[in-house]
């Protein structure tokens, strides 16, 4: 025992401090994490994807995380029985709501695709005005998405013809 501490105390005093070993690994954030965190706030912010189909809560707290890291902790799942906590709630909040409204307008937009409703161009266009550019891994999901679509339509026109 050095001091008035125990070395259990000192372990904890320590993480208080400087955050656990896992949190420190999580504040390292890559290009592709910083590229997507930009992307799911521009969405958010230019007013492009607004609803994401649930209401999203995030809570303020001074001593919270960063909207980064906060991000990076609702992404790995530490939020999923509980509220997000951020010092930067508005920004967490933002990103959130983008990148759950990108699951669910991408799967709306590829149904109209493969409906011909509307073409993939008229909404790549929306990007464009709004000088937002969508991460390749994005895009091929999409494109991946739409072509599932269109062969589970065919399949479907296939089957009528029998």
């Amino acid at each position: 025992m050095l001091g008035s501490q125990t070395k259990l105390e000192r372990i904890e005093s320590t993480k208080k401090r400087v955050g656990s070993r896992n949190d420190r690994h999580l504040k390292n954030y890559s290009e592709k994490f910083n590229l997507m965190f930009d992307f799911y706030l521009s969405v958010n912010r230019s007013g492009l994807i607004t609803f994401c189909g649930v209401d999203v809560q995030v809570e303020f707290d001074v001593n919270g995380s960063d909207g980064k890291f906060g991000f990076r902790e609702y992404d790995n799942g530490r939020f999923k029985n509980t509220l997000p906590i951020s010092r930067h709630s508005n920004i967490l909040k933002s990103v959130i709501i983008g990148k759950k409204g990108w699951g669910l307008w991408v799967e709306q937009w590829s149904q109209g695709i493969v409906e011909w409703t509307f073409t993939k161009e008229e909404i790549l266009n929306e990007f464009v005005k709004r000088d937002i550019t969508i991460p390749e891994p994005l895009m091929k999901e999409w494109d991946n998405l739409i072509q599932r679509k269109k062969y589970i339509r065919n399949m479907k026109y296939l089957e009528t013809l029998k």
